[in-house]
């Protein structure tokens, strides 16, 4: 018995986490920063709300500052969600600082992208990073490039839905053989629609994308309640909704987008970053099913955690249904 409690807590913490990012880790908003000679825009997409919020604007316009080498660079009136900053040259070292935090409070978290003529790097702004600085000179596309495998790793972390499917997908996976063919077909299924969705091959609305991945959340785990059923057919059903994952995983870089002169190298080191932080996950969970195979409670934790899935699955659908509505 205290066994199967001991596995029932450590999966229940694995759950509890993603769940947590829903609220601390989620981003207010993606930003794309690029720079020309001597301008730097900023342009936000925020991921709630509308992306015209006047208030937005104004937070941005008065709160995002951008400094290059050591000298203030002047803000233009917003068009839209971006900002125009004209510096007094083109910069070698660059500073911007997101104090939006005073305003949205302590969960207010930015994921951005620099890019410059030589190189890109990923950036992170939240209430305890504030500002970032950047030495532009002698950078190479490369290693500009590298940078997005810490965005795809940043993107798995607080991509809680994926990591709350992910741990239905596994919950009922069977043998080792079995979570192999699970895992690999999820991988396989959505790093294709990654690559087509970010190299704009293929687009669907985010809003349809985002409600059938809280729906393959909620239906993996009412499978789950019937895992004779689910077992035979778990890597199918992996590549399916796999497929739908990808466009979710693209999401960032849409917003983002992807630097020209490292287009392949960037998404390449993106989806990497992504696998990296989806193969954290998965070595966290499976050691405890495999502990969980051997104890007289398997059946029970299972129902247990994937009815709280379940749950949470359907609470996502409809929320994002009467957003998208």
């Amino acid at each position: 018995m205290r066994h199967g409690l001991g596995v029932l807590l450590g999966l229940l913490a694995i759950l509890a986490s993603p769940l947590a990012l829903a609220h601390s880790g989620d981003a207010t908003g993606f930003a794309a920063i690029s720079i020309d000679g001597a301008e730097v825009s900023y342009r936000f997409t925020p991921t709630t709300g509308s992306a015209d919020d006047a208030s937005l604007v104004r937070l941005i316009r008065e709160k995002v500052s951008v400094t290059a080498d050591g000298q203030p660079c002047l803000a233009s009136e917003p068009q839209g969600m971006q900002v125009d900053y004209q510096c007094p040259a083109s910069p070698k070292e660059l500073v911007v600082r997101d104090d939006m935090a005073d305003s949205l409070g302590e969960k207010h978290h930015v994921i951005a992208v620099l890019t410059w003529d030589g190189g890109s790097s990923s950036l992170n702004f939240s209430a305890t990073e504030r500002e970032a600085r950047l030495s532009l000179a002698g950078a190479q596309p490369p290693q500009g490039a590298a940078s997005f495998f810490l965005l795809g790793i940043e993107h798995i972390a607080t991509g809680y839905d994926h990591l709350l499917f992910l741990l239905a997908l596994i919950l009922c996976g069977g043998n080792l053989v079995s979570l192999l063919k699970i895992i690999t077909a999820f991988t396989v299924a959505h790093s294709i629609t990654l690559g087509a969705a970010a190299l704009d091959i293929i687009t669907l609305p985010s809003t349809l994308v985002e409600a059938v991945i809280a729906l393959s959340i909620a239906y993996v785990a009412f499978e789950n309640l019937f895992p004779r059923l689910a077992v035979s057919h778990r890597w199918q059903v992996s590549f399916l909704f796999g497929l739908v994952h990808g466009f979710g995983f693209s999401s960032v870089l849409k917003e983002i987008g992807l630097p020209k002169d490292s287009l392949i190298w960037s998404l390449l080191n993106f989806n990497l970053g992504v696998e990296a932080g989806q193969l954290v996950a998965v070595l966290i969970a499976v050691p405890l099913l495999m502990q969980l195979r051997k104890t007289a409670h398997e059946s029970r934790v299972v129902r247990s955690v994937s009815a709280v899935v379940l749950v949470v699955g359907l609470a996502l659908f409809v929320e994002r249904v009467l957003v998208g509505t």
